[in-house]
């Protein structure tokens, strides 16, 4: 399991923080500040770190030395001011990159897998391979086979298949789709996500009765497994 650190005095953000990511399968622990940061982050060896810059103890640039002095894991840093001298301070001593308060979770969420990627850091919470009965989605080769064969399929209902069918069960808006499949800049129209569900259903149609694509009538789509 991918382990974050988050080093946060405001207990707000640390737990909004928390429930976020281990909801999304991440391993999390926090510090409240920087001592305890270093101290955590050398008996948590965490794969990935978010840390504040306004900590009381030793402050975030304190604490991003003392992990550079040691690792090269991740960091990402958290800062409320958003002043460009913020930003590149935080870039030339080491952090991965930097996010400013007030932050959306989707975005956090984005610039962790963005960071875990270029870093090579194998990222256990999320699966680039599904298998359920009759149907395997690989989005390591952007392979679908449907009952044992290969079926051609186009990247983005790829991505909306994949997206619907990691989080089973759970219903999507066609907003919630359009954000989370198509990206932040997406402005078209949401049938796009209507037409790609039909062209997935008449891939998909029929295979197997442990599963399904299901319209959610007024709000949206789901996976549905079959218990």
């Amino acid at each position: 399991m991918t382990k974050v650190l988050i080093v946060e005095d405001d207990s707000n953000i640390a737990q909004l923080l928390q429930l976020y990511l281990e909801k999304e399968g991440f391993e999390t622990q926090a510090a409240p500040d920087g001592g305890k940061g270093v101290e955590l982050f050398r008996s948590f060896t965490p794969d990935l770190v978010l840390l504040d810059i306004m900590l009381p103890v030793l402050d975030g640039w304190g604490v991003l030395r003392k992990i550079r002095e040691e690792s090269k894991t991740p960091v990402i840093m958290l800062t409320a001011k958003g002043e460009t001298d913020d930003r590149v301070n935080g870039l030339e001593n080491g952090a991965d990159d930097y996010i400013v308060k007030p932050f959306e979770m989707k975005e956090v969420l984005a610039r962790i897998h963005a960071v875990l990627r270029r870093s090579g850091v194998a990222e256990e919470s999320n699966p680039k391979k599904l298998t359920f009965d009759k149907l395997t989605i690989n989005m390591e080769s952007y392979e679908l086979l449907v009952d044992g064969k290969r079926v051609d399929t186009p990247p983005k209902e790829m991505e909306l298949l994949f997206h619907l069918a990691s989080s089973p069960n759970r219903v999507f808006t066609r907003n919630q789709l359009l954000d989370e499949v198509w990206g932040f800049d997406y402005f078209g129209d949401s049938r796009t996500v209507d037409v790609h569900i039909k062209r997935l259903r008449e891939k998909l149609e029929g295979v197997s009765d442990k599963w399904s694509l299901k319209t959610v009538w007024g709000v949206g789509y789901k996976f549905e497994l079959v218990s």
